[in-house]
């Protein structure tokens, strides 16, 4: 295993990994690519990459069954969800891991958690000691117990937080859109972004919604925000799309490469 990646290339290498996969790829019409999902994190955790998934989907995946037409508003349903959704959800990780072996782990963390000492050092000596004993976790947002002045407000920054907590090697930003790009990539003069430098602030981007689907709470913006929260952590960060995670974490040349502040350690 190598060090922190200076590039696509030297994922497969990487030491640690943190990968983020939202809402709208592993619930509703895309359930099914929870199982190719399993498949690429299986393979770099038999490659002897440590993987740790940071998953949304809890609120998404329990709407069908509290039988609503859509994302409740109100946080008491919210927290209903998220209680059936985050039982089914982890059920369906871990029974796809089953076909590897592999046994997941289910963290549920809030915002408070990583502000206060204690339990930030708690959740940090779980993590390492899951890793150590070859467990996958699955991270969410402990959506049954989080209030609105205390939410991360998306996985992606969560995915970046935890990504400096476990001092992972490379964070993995998976999305419905297979890069980022100046503009919301419906829109015709849309350029696909291949490389941000890390002093690079992006003046002149203009950033999306949530996307078609409607499910999650990040867009574009809340990426970027991660991305870079990672990179000064020294961390570098792949946005990519949900759909081609083995061609991701096995090093190929796609999505957008956030550079990592290389006076970090």
């Amino acid at each position: 295993m190598t060090s922190k990646p200076a590039a696509r290339a030297e994922i497969p290498r990487a030491r640690r990994i943190v990968v983020k996969v939202g809402s709208s790829s592993v619930s509703g019409a895309n359930v099914g690519q929870i199982g190719a999902l399993v498949d690429a994190l299986a393979a770099a955790h038999a490659a002897g990459s440590e993987v740790i998934l940071v998953s949304s989907g809890a609120i998404a995946t329990g709407i069908p069954f509290l039988k609503l037409d859509g994302r409740p508003t109100d946080l008491a349903t919210q927290q209903a969800a998220a209680a059936v959704g985050q039982n089914v959800l982890i059920y369906r990780y871990q029974e796809s891991f089953d076909r590897y072996g592999v046994v997941a782990a289910q963290i549920l963390l809030t915002a408070g958690d990583m502000d206060n000492p204690t339990h930030h050092s708690n959740a940090q000596r779980a993590m390492e000691r899951l890793l150590g004993l070859k467990i996958l976790p699955i991270v969410n947002e402990n959506d049954t117990v989080a209030t609105h002045e205390i939410r991360f407000g998306d996985n992606d920054r969560l995915a970046a937080l935890v990504s400096v907590l476990v001092r992972a090697d490379v964070l993995v930003l998976l999305s419905d859109i297979d890069a980022l790009y100046t503009k919301p990539p419906s829109e015709p003069d849309a350029e696909r972004i291949d490389f941000v430098a890390f002093d690079d602030d992006l003046i002149g981007v203009t950033f999306g919604d949530i996307g078609a689907a409607g499910v999650g709470t990040g867009g574009a913006g809340t990426k970027v925000a991660a991305a870079k929260h990672a990179a000064a952590a020294g961390i570098p960060v792949l946005l990519a799309e949900t759909s081609r995670v083995a061609a991701a974490l096995g090093g190929a040349s796609i999505g957008t490469w956030f550079e990592a502040d290389a006076t970090v350690d």
